[in-house]
């Protein structure tokens, strides 16, 4: 009796068993597959590099720093594109600039991005990355990280004036893309010279006089070509340089002055040169009579114009007419060749 009543129970313990196996092995199976899923899930998602501040030396140099850096493995120490130019994600791609507003500060350059970025098929950066001037050694997939996500048909666009006189600027753009296109927005030397010292007064009154930094031992005989003021200016002279890795035909120099008068007319010559069509017209500007320059129609779902900020159009201080005879002197003949170069005659006296 007793025997018979252990048998009976191992043989149901055995058949209990037996029905558990198939669930134990379910069970198995849907948690094998949970964390394949959610491994295959985290190995989708993007993984972004912060940047959690500037670095002392990025502040200085004026360097900007991107909230979001792609590691690439650039060849020659990251200073040489690779084979895949862009960085694609479901809202466009970053890729390197095709066009770059190259120069010269003080003639306009602000101005023009601007009116570029009404089109819809430009995209350009806000601030002035500086890169082929002072953070070339930050490499190229860091420059490409501050580009604009930008769609098929889409420009991607950049400006930083002092490209224009930077010596190793035109080499450096040129191991980017040698089809890079550049415009050189240029302005009346001698008034451009007076609007750089302007700026700089504004943010250093106790700055000598414009006769006194523009002459060497506050003589009127010799111009000191050292003042980057009047450096600037020789349009001649850094346009050498760029052609040397440039042909003219990827040129496009835009008049600062026609940029006022004219602003539809030099568009629609900026607009034709990127091979854009011709959506930003006459009727997206007027003439703003406080500041002396064009600005932007009100867009629509805005409350107000789009106008150039307070640093944008201040007035000029009395420059001694002697003082602005000699300088245009000087600048004539260089003004001239430059002309010749260009096969433009932007009418400077």
């Amino acid at each position: 009796m007793g025997c018979s009543r252990w048998r009976a129970a191992l043989n149901f313990g055995h058949l209990k068993a037996q029905s558990r196996l198939p669930v134990f092995l379910t069970m198995i199976l849907l948690f094998t597959y949970l964390c394949y899923c959610l491994s295959s899930r985290c190995d989708a998602l993007p993984r972004p590099v912060f940047s959690i501040g500037a670095p002392a030396a990025e502040r200085l140099l004026g360097c900007p720093v991107p909230l979001l850096r792609h590691r690439l493995a650039d060849s020659a120490g990251g200073l040489r594109p690779p084979d895949n130019i862009s960085v694609f994600n479901n809202f466009g791609s970053k890729k390197f600039p095709q066009a770059i507003i190259i120069g010269v500060k003080k003639g306009g350059t602000r101005a023009l991005l601007e009116f570029l970025r009404v089109h819809p098929d430009v995209r350009a950066v806000g601030a002035e990355p500086h890169f082929f001037d002072r953070c070339y050694d930050k490499g190229l997939g860091w420059y490409r990280s501050l580009m604009p996500r930008t769609l098929e048909g889409q420009i991607t666009m950049e400006k930083t004036p002092s490209y224009f006189i930077t010596k190793e600027a035109p080499r450096r753009v040129h191991a980017m893309s040698r089809h890079t296109k550049l415009i050189v927005v240029v302005r009346d030397p001698v008034t451009r010279a007076i609007s750089d010292y302007t700026q700089t007064l504004s943010k250093s009154p106790g700055l000598p006089s414009f006769q006194n930094l523009a002459f060497r031992n506050d003589s009127a005989a010799l111009i000191d070509t050292s003042w980057s003021a009047v450096r600037i200016g020789i349009y001649a002279k850094h346009l050498e340089n760029w052609l040397r890795y440039f042909p003219l035909s990827r040129f496009l120099f835009v008049s600062g002055e026609r940029l006022v008068t004219d602003p539809a007319g030099e568009m629609g010559r900026v607009q034709d040169f990127l091979g854009l069509k011709r959506v930003v017209t006459d009727k997206h500007f007027y003439f703003n009579q406080t500041k002396g320059f064009p600005c932007l129609k009100k867009p629509e779902g805005s409350s107000r114009p789009r106008c150039l900020g307070k640093s944008k159009g201040r007035p000029h201080p009395q420059i001694p007419t002697e003082v602005l005879l000699r300088l245009r002197d000087f600048y004539r003949p260089f003004n001239l060749k430059f002309y010749q170069m260009t096969g433009q005659d932007f009418g400077w006296s």
